[in-house]
């Protein structure tokens, strides 16, 4: 039977399946970082409970924690529920989690895992593979659950027993282990007889998760403890963890001054002299590089959008470097034309990169390009041809401040074009939901990422992943799609050697730098903040067995499972 192991660069018979010991038990090596006194929790929270920030602003929560939800409350969907494996990204391994074992048949049509014994849900109900294929068949049955458009490529799943189920596809379909194995699992008997799965909020969760118990929920605050019934001996060290309701970067940051937060996943300016200088022995940070790229988005159902010149031209405007510098401090560094980030610097093809010439400045370049596009500028101002100014609004997330700053500079690059451009700040539901329903004429958001570039490329240039405008769509909001790229896209989803694979992934590069679908600003750092002072085993650059950034699911799963009390 094929199991889990490392993505390295050597050829493999598959590259989503992989040789090594059976997936029983993963143990990450961790040593606990030298401790002091421990001191009383922060808000009255109980001691041993890890005071969370992951990134979500609100005024107040709203208890949902459907694990179907596009943005269910932290940690549902790694936390108190959990999916079948885990792609660390750092490590570049799977790991299991649900499942022990997988195995691919029938020229990769068919994917058959094998389920962890001994598994119980929280209410003390057994788990088994009839879970996992309840929980698929929910997601056919109700569209609004698949918010992974996994049924678009699934043809069907099965349990062949209470230990294995089976996967079958439409076509070969070799990414969808990451598809599939990081959808959460939901208990067939909690959801069998729930009238409405998609607005359900499920306000009292069943999950096999290491916190699954509702201790204490409040507008402002909630706290999720421990399961007593966890299935990982030992484990979880800490009793629970604590949410308050934060609405801006800036609040957050002062509670973290204050010491009243154990773990954030939040941008600070300047970190080393606002957070550190203070007590270096006790905070730490770790912004790898390696999260979703952050894109420009322009919505290409609209016009001037869908007009390849024109996006070029907005991306050319753009001063990535000043970007990079001031509005995101110097964390990260402006994107190439090929879209992808340092998490997959092994695929990256060098002449791909050149050909996305457009994420360069060129001003004069710029300009020329709208001339062509019939974008005359008239009065200093460029207008569409219906003689009306072109006047835009760039979404962005209020209270995330090192966004707003982004869109602050894109506006003002945009007028050197003649564009009148202005951000446009609003709470991160109707954002969301903005982006999603493709309600937007420009838009900041990330991107899709996975274990190989072809994640993100079908989040940018694949044809299923487009729907029409008004529909909320999980990926391609800008809606975008290229024959090409499908092609391309197919081929990749049954290929099994390296060497196809890179082939593969050059010409989806290439297709990106060449159509602009979207503009790629910066790899995203993976925010990740920590406090010592009461706990321990957070990952860091000395320690990377894992993103430390806590918005991330479900590699958060790895991080939670480490911390520990003083």
């Amino acid at each position: 039977m094929q199991t889990a192991g490392r993505l390295i660069d050597t050829p493999r018979p598959h590259p989503y399946s992989f040789h090594g010991m059976r997936l029983c038990a993963l143990v990450l090596a961790l040593s606990v970082l030298a401790g002091c006194q421990r001191t009383s929790s922060p808000g009255g929270a109980r001691e041993d409970f890890v005071t969370v920030a992951h990134g979500r602003y609100v005024n107040r929560w709203e208890r949902r924690f459907n694990p179907f939800d596009s943005d269910p409350l932290w940690p549902a969907r790694a936390g108190i529920y959990e999916p079948l494996i885990i792609f660390n990204t750092m490590t570049a391994e799977y790991v299991p989690w649900l499942a022990t074992e997988f195995r691919w048949s029938d020229g990769n049509r068919r994917l058959t895992f094998s389920t962890r014994p001994d598994v119980k849900w929280s209410d003390g109900r057994p788990f088994t593979a009839r879970d996992v294929a309840f929980t698929f068949g929910l997601m056919r049955a109700h569209e609004g659950l698949d918010n992974g458009n996994v049924w678009e490529f699934l043809a069907g799943v099965r349990a062949l027993d209470d230990a294995q189920v089976e996967f079958a596809f439409k076509r070969p379909y070799t990414p969808a282990l990451t598809y599939v194995g990081h959808q959460p699992i939901v208990a067939e008997h909690a959801w069998k007889d729930v009238a409405h799965p998609v607005s359900h909020p499920d306000a009292t969760p069943v999950g096999t998760g290491p916190f699954t118990v509702v201790r204490r929920f409040e507008p402002t605050v909630y706290e999720i403890g421990r399961n007593d019934r966890y299935w990982q001996r030992g484990k979880p060290h800490i009793g629970g963890v604590r949410l308050p309701a934060f609405t801006s970067n800036d609040q957050v940051v002062q509670s973290l001054l204050k010491g009243e937060l154990d773990w954030i996943g939040t941008f600070i300016p300047d970190i080393q002299k606002v957070y550190l200088a203070a007590d270096p022995e006790h905070r730490g940070f770790w912004f790898p590089p390696v999260g979703d790229t952050i894109m420009l988005y322009a919505n290409t159902t609209r016009r001037p959008f869908q007009d390849v010149r024109v996006r070029k031209a907005i991306s050319m405007a753009l001063d990535r470097e000043r970007i990079a510098r001031t509005a995101m401090h110097g964390y990260t560094h402006p994107s190439d034309g090929t879209g992808l980030s340092p998490a997959h610097s092994r695929w990256k093809d060098i002449e791909a990169a050149r050909l996305g010439s457009w994420v360069q400045r060129d001003v004069a370049a710029a300009n020329r390009l709208l001339d062509e596009a019939g974008l005359r500028r008239q009065q200093g101002r460029r207008r569409g041809a219906d003689g009306r100014p072109l006047r835009y609004e760039i979404n962005v997330v209020r209270g995330w401040t090192d966004w707003e700053s982004v869109a602050k500079i894109a506006a003002e690059n945009l007028s050197e074009l003649g564009i009148e451009a202005s951000p446009a700040p609003m709470d991160f539901a109707a954002w969301m939901d903005g982006l999603r329903r493709g309600a937007f004429d420009l838009s900041i958001g990330w991107s899709v990422t996975g274990p190989t570039p072809y994640h993100f490329y079908r989040g940018q240039m694949g044809s299923d992943t487009v729907r029409p405008v008004g529909e909320p769509a999980s990926a391609n909001w800008h809606r975008f799609s290229h024959p090409a790229a499908d092609a391309a896209l197919r081929e990749f989803e049954a290929s099994s050697t390296r060497a196809e694979l890179q082939r593969l992934a050059t010409r989806l590069q290439t297709l990106f730098a060449e159509h602009a679908p979207a503009l790629p600003l910066f790899p995203g750092p993976a925010w990740g903040e920590f406090n010592t002072t009461r706990f321990t085993g957070f990952p860091s650059a000395e320690r990377p067995y894992a993103r430390l950034a806590p918005a991330q699911d479900p590699e958060r799963l790895l991080v939670l499972l480490e911390l520990r009390p003083r």
